[in-house]
């Protein structure tokens, strides 16, 4: 969104200090953000344990399922930064959308790739057996390849050991461990620049197996 022309909407801008709550978890709300300087971090709360869901940088949106689905915030919002966004309501949200039909294509796309993405990233992190996240992460990446050759059962993923931490919410030593221990299995193999699943049928059985081992 950063090639959006958004100087007609300096009304509703707010900024926010270092270490502030821009917005807490099950709150309702009626606000989005769309930020345009400074860093965003998203947590939520997993059992007892906080989890680091996202950092988010100037372009990025947050907040905008409360209005899509009507319900509380499935997330806490803090500003790691100086944070300058604009925010907006369900009032001026169609103000915004009515008035820039560019912005509002962008917007709706923007919002069914997110509505997926939250839905999916919370799939993996109410997996309790760590391996599995980690195993889900790459069924979630191969869903949303579509320029993947899905002939065979073997993947390519061009992800770093730390973009696997980020989705799986673990830390990346953690993650690690685990891709190590696939990769003595022979289940994985681990290059420089890319990380290849040998079978991604095998990890479909595997988190599926788990996942209803927990619901039972």
């Amino acid at each position: 969104m950063s090639d959006m022309n958004l100087s007609a909407f300096g009304r509703f801008a707010r900024t926010f200090q270092p270490g502030e709550m821009i917005f807490s978890e099950f709150e309702p709300g009626d606000n989005f953000y769309l930020i345009q300087s400074g860093r965003v971090q998203l947590v939520k709360l997993i059992g007892d344990i906080e989890k680091n869901l996202d950092i988010l940088v100037p372009s990025d949106m947050f907040g905008e399922m409360s209005i899509l689905e009507n319900s509380p915030r499935s997330a806490s919002a803090i500003a790691l930064d100086t944070v300058n966004v604009l925010e907006f309501n369900s009032q001026n949200f169609e103000i915004l959308m009515l008035g820039n039909p560019q912005i509002a294509l962008k917007l709706l796309k923007m919002f069914c790739k997110r509505i997926y993405d939250a839905k999916r990233r919370f799939m993996i992190l109410t997996l309790e057996e760590p391996q599995a996240k980690v195993a889900d992460v790459f069924l979630m990446l191969d869903e949303t390849r579509m320029d993947m050759d899905k002939g065979t059962e073997r993947r390519e993923f061009n992800s770093s050991v730390n973009d696997i931490a980020h989705w799986a919410g673990m830390t990346e030593n953690e993650t690690r461990d685990i891709l190590s221990t696939f990769a003595n299995q022979r289940r994985i193999e681990i290059f420089q620049d890319k990380i290849v699943v040998k079978n991604i049928n095998d990890f479909s059985r595997f988190v599926n197996s788990r996942r209803k081992k927990q619901e039972s």
